[in-house]
């Protein structure tokens, strides 16, 4: 009998689906107020995990969406970088 491995599931901030926790990236907020974008997904902080894909990255933007999820303002340069990876897959 062997064991099947299960896929670890996230939730996206801004779609709200439910998705592979490899389809999506977690942005990581520190107790510091630092926000960075943690590819990894083993950064210390505040998690929240988005879609890679352009339109759900400026909807988070538009719609302060990982704001409020991490309780802390997020930068315009983790958007960017968002984006910059989106054109990298």
């Amino acid at each position: 009998m062997s064991k099947v491995k299960k896929t670890p599931l996230r939730t996206c901030v801004v779609t709200k689906e439910v998705l592979p926790k490899r389809e999506l990236v977690r942005i990581a907020a520190t107790k510091a107020g630092t926000v960075t974008v943690d590819p990894i997904g083993k950064a210390p902080g505040r998690g929240a995990y988005v879609k890679l894909d352009k339109a759900v990255i400026l909807q988070a933007k538009k719609t302060k969406a990982l704001d409020r999820k991490l309780e802390t303002t997020v930068p315009d340069d983790v958007y960017e970088t968002l984006l910059l990876m989106v054109h990298d897959q």
